[in-house]
């Protein structure tokens, strides 16, 4: 099974279990992408924000005009910094970007209790190395890939180039098998 790419300079579709990393600079236009790939050939989808609360994914979803029927979003921000949190059955919580186990389990059980094709948007892999440092973060974006790959979704992991030096950007690089570079003028490329 593939799965339709939406993205300018991506490939027009990628395989079932096939990650996608993004690299950024710190202040590019991601939400244009993420939303991109979210609304296209898809089915459900899960929204891992450890960047912003869900009420901001929720409201980035309506501006960019996404079915937001199909969104489950786990929000790891809330808990933390002491927002209100408005529990439904598409909303999850995490304590903390740092709870990478909890990340990994919600992750699971969606995917596990989700029929057709499914999509994992993880925005951002810098917010959870700087939370749980670098090694931790590279764990679970490799157990988070594993999920993909067992269940034939695929899923689109933000990393800011401009906040890790070359050799930590590598060590994510090295685990997906699409890596695109979004500039600051908002220009993708892919790596080859």
């Amino acid at each position: 099974m593939d799965y339709a790419l939406a993205i300018d300079e991506a490939p027009d579709s990628i395989p079932a279990g096939t990650g996608v990393l993004l690299l950024h600079p710190s202040i590019g236009e991601t939400d244009r992408i993420d939303t991109d790939f979210l609304r296209t050939d898809t089915d459900h989808f899960l929204v891992i924000s450890t960047r912003t609360t869900a009420r901001e994914v929720e409201q980035k979803l309506e501006h960019y005009d996404v079915d937001e029927s199909k969104a489950d979003i786990l929000d790891a921000l809330s808990v933390e910094r002491g927002y209100s949190r408005r529990t439904s059955d598409r909303v999850h919580y995490v304590s903390t970007p740092e709870d990478l186990d909890g990340i990994v389990e919600q992750t699971r059980e969606f995917l596990e209790s989700h029929d057709g094709k499914l999509r994992v948007s993880v925005d951002s892999v810098t917010e959870m190395a700087y939370y749980a440092g670098v090694d931790g973060a590279r764990d679970a974006t490799e157990r988070l890939l594993g999920l993909l790959s067992d269940h034939d979704a695929v899923g689109l992991f933000h990393l800011s180039n401009e906040v890790h030096d070359e050799g930590t950007l590598d060590r994510f690089r090295d685990l997906f098998d699409v890596v695109l570079e979004l500039d600051v003028d908002g220009a993708v490329r892919r790596e080859e």
